[in-house]
């Protein structure tokens, strides 16, 4: 090495250092593996507010999704969305029965999300969320976007079932 390229080294700026990995920087294009089935991630809802996001994935035939929620801890959460509809989503009750299931409702929310690829809502914008837990667990989720309604079927999932496989 030349002296020359020597002082080039020492003027030239040092590399931006690269932003940190989270689990809520998952992207479309990236594989997911959540309780040893591996998915890819083909779109992708954040909350920035909530600092949350709800991950499209793809197994095949199968679409499931992915809700994972930076509070104090991580939380993760796995839905199927599900066939229903609702009056109006200026009546939803604060319990629902489905089956054998009464969901109780814990949380109602609203926030600006940002949609990138294929999801449920094919746009950014104000979205409505309601979710119900029952007393064994069992997860439902609502959501209202656009004046479309989606409903979701799920469960929580431990942070070790879920693994994060870069694609991009």
């Amino acid at each position: 090495m030349g002296l020359f390229d020597r002082v080039k080294n020492l003027l030239k700026k040092p590399e931006a250092p690269q932003p940190e990995k989270s689990i809520l920087t998952i992207a479309p294009g990236d594989i997911v593996e959540v309780s040893l089935v591996t998915y890819q991630v083909t779109g992708k809802t954040q909350n920035a507010k909530r600092n949350a996001s709800f991950l499209t994935l793809q197994d095949g035939n199968t679409v499931r999704y992915l809700l994972i929620e930076e509070r104090e801890r991580t939380e993760y959460e796995l839905y199927e969305p599900i066939d229903g509809r609702l009056d109006s989503i200026d009546e939803i009750p604060t319990t629902i029965e489905m089956g054998d299931a009464v969901y109780y409702l814990e949380e109602n929310y609203s926030g600006n999300v940002v949609a990138v690829g294929k999801t449920p809502f094919t746009s950014s914008g104000e979205q409505y969320v309601w979710q119900f837990q029952t007393d064994d667990r069992q997860l439902l989720r609502i959501e209202w976007q656009d004046g479309r309604m989606m409903l979701y079927e799920g469960e929580s999932v431990i942070p070790a079932d879920v693994r994060v496989l870069r694609g991009t």
